[in-house]
């Protein structure tokens, strides 16, 4: 047996190698896409978070607002934001916000303030791999998302 005799018996062994390969680096562009745009719904619910407690911080409610009066210049008066005027802020704000931007599976955990000064809010959403393969069958239904924000008025 002769070295070439032996060399011919691993003719095609590099294409199988290669296919592997590719399959793989296959996998692993889906799998980077996928976890991409999970990470990029993530900071659109962030981003929307953000706005709609600073939209919540500037409403007032102007009943309770005129009921107590105005504070004088130098008292530490408080701005009179309530959990009513924050979650009808958010409610507000968010049904002006465009369908096509909203994340999908949107809901409003929380619009409360707790000191009348700051507006907290909390949402919840599902981010859906863009591309469903076999490697990310688990998370077929989507991945949970949450965001919290605050804004304080001054």
């Amino acid at each position: 047996m002769t070295i070439r005799d032996r060399a011919r018996g691993d003719d095609g062994q590099v294409m199988l190698l290669s296919l592997v390969f590719a399959l793989v680096c296959l996998l692993l562009v889906t799998v980077v896409a996928s976890a991409t745009s999970v990470h990029l719904e993530r900071k659109r619910l962030v981003a929307l978070a953000d706005s709609l407690a600073i939209a919540a911080a500037d409403e007032l409610d102007v009943d309770v607002y005129y009921d107590q009066g105005v504070p004088t210049p130098g008292e530490d008066g408080v701005l009179f934001l309530t959990d009513a005027s924050v979650s009808a802020a958010v409610a507000e704000h968010l049904a002006a916000w465009p369908e096509g931007g909203r994340p999908h599976g949107l809901a409003v955990v929380r619009a409360a303030t707790p000191d009348g000064r700051t507006a907290e809010v909390e949402l919840r959403a599902v981010a859906r791999p863009v591309l469903l393969t076999w490697v990310l069958a688990p998370w077929q239904d989507g991945i949970a998302l949450s965001a919290r924000a605050s804004a304080r008025a001054w």
